[in-house]
């Protein structure tokens, strides 16, 4: 799987290194990303999800359940 969070649907941005005599040069800018295991109270399991800092603070804003629903809507859940 890509470097893709799975609750926002960020992924890596393309921009350029600047160096002091103004020379550009391209570089990505990598999600910060983490692999953590939540555990679903509505089903009653464990799932694995790739997760960004921001998609962190989704899931501890409104809820595991209703982020996972929010982002199989705009689809950037896979299953």
């Amino acid at each position: 799987m890509s470097k893709v969070c799975q609750i926002t649907g960020k992924k890596a941005m393309v921009g350029n290194n600047v160096s002091h005599s103004k020379r550009r040069t391209k570089r990505t800018f990598e999600v910060n990303l983490f692999s953590k295991k939540f555990y679903w109270v509505e089903q009653e399991m464990w799932i694995s999800l790739k997760v960004s800092a921001a998609g962190l603070r989704t899931i501890n804003k409104i809820g595991l359940d209703a982020a996972i629903k929010k982002a199989a809507d705009n689809g950037f859940l896979y299953a």
